[in-house]
């Protein structure tokens, strides 16, 4: 067992102790206490990020060894476990990424995050509420999510409920075990309260790419706000307005963030690919030629960061960049320091910089 002393945060308060772990946690011992009466380093779950495309200028479209080197990426900034992510694209591109991503996820490499399963963001989604998805956007079938699913783990899809047939499908892949998330949609409030009746858990980068809240027309935003136990945000503070982060909060009881990262996350400001589509990286963002904001350079220790600037304790920030998550695919096992959890772990300063990160017990190396 490896040993480790501070303030750990458990799923029944702040404990001043030790934990000790293999690749599983056994025990915890300590007292019960506030962490600000002693200035020893934090102990939190390790985060988990539930839309990822990309990192160190890869993208997980390209297939190949890409997953591996994204995990690494995400791993040195504190996430342990995450979905790799897809973009709308013809079925072949899919295909080709799907084939890394279901070996990346049966073996994970020294070092890097473990990959859960997909979030198949496209294609599946309204072709007038693309974002920065390319222009392949398509109607679903059932048939085509088990093919896909028989080559990677498909945890997590997301659906424009309003497009013809889908509605119907959306229960059909919830029934299936799958999460389905509503996103890159123009329907309206009706469509979502419809999509979250037929199945739909939870939505997709909320407030991004869907029908705003007006108060005669609340649209997408409106359900999510008015009916959502769970829905996924990007916190960097470029994709929504703090202000709209804290409406969220207060509604969305179990509101959950992701970086929507993409292979310029980690890199200097330039040129990179997200799926199809060039991006360029300047000024902390990530956007197309147009300036539309296309994914992140987000990571998910500066998402916890974000999250206490804006007013919320470590302990609920830490929340939303874990436990959350985890709890919104039924990991059991992951988003909480307990005995018999998996030892997937972060050690910050007081100032909350990563000091030490560790996956299933192993240690990353964080300059690597």
């Amino acid at each position: 067992m490896h040993p480790i002393q501070g303030n750990i945060l458990t799923p029944s308060g702040w404990i001043h102790g030790e934990i000790a772990f293999a690749d599983t946690i056994g025990r915890i011992n300590g007292s019960a206490g506030d962490p600000s009466a002693n200035g020893d380093d934090y102990i939190l779950p390790g985060f988990i990020d539930l839309h990822v495309h990309g990192g160190a200028g890869r993208d997980m479209m390209e297939g190949g060894d890409a997953p591996h080197t994204i995990a690494r990426l995400h791993a040195r900034h504190g996430t342990t476990s995450l979905l790799a992510t897809t973009m709308t694209a013809p079925v072949e591109d899919i295909d080709r990424a799907l084939l890394a991503i279901g070996a990346a996820c049966k073996a994970r490499g020294q070092g890097e995050a473990r990959i859960l399963g997909v979030h198949l963001e496209g294609p599946y989604i309204n072709a007038g509420k693309l974002g920065a998805q390319p222009p392949f956007a398509r109607e679903a079938s059932m048939e085509e999510v088990r093919r896909f699913d028989a080559q990677a783990p498909m945890r997590l899809i997301t659906v424009a409920p309003e497009i013809d047939g889908h509605l119907a499908l959306v229960r059909q892949i919830a029934d299936a075990g799958i999460r389905v998330q509503i996103g890159h949609t123009s329907g309206s409030y009706e469509d979502g309260v419809r999509a979250l009746e037929h199945g739909a858990a939870g939505f997709t980068h909320l407030f991004n790419a869907m029908p705003g809240l007006h108060h005669r027309e609340p649209g997408m935003v409106g359900a999510a706000l008015a009916h959502a136990q769970y829905a996924e945000i990007i916190p960097d503070l470029l994709h929504v307005h703090p202000g709209a982060i804290q409406v969220a909060l207060r509604c969305i009881p179990q509101l959950y963030c992701v970086t929507d990262s993409t292979a310029a996350a980690g890199m200097p400001d330039g040129q990179y690919m997200l799926g199809r589509q060039t991006v360029h990286k300047c000024m902390g963002g990530v956007r197309l030629a147009d300036g539309t904001l296309a994914g992140s350079t987000l990571t998910m220790d500066q998402a916890l960061r974000n999250l206490v600037s804006l007013g919320l304790d470590l302990a609920d920030a830490s929340r939303r960049v874990s436990t959350n998550a985890a709890d919104y695919l039924g990991e059991t096992r992951r988003g909480r320091l307990a005995p018999g959890c998996f030892a997937d772990l972060v050690v910050l300063d007081r100032h909350l910089n990563l000091k030490a990160v560790y996956i299933e017990g192993e240690a990353c190396d964080l300059e690597a």
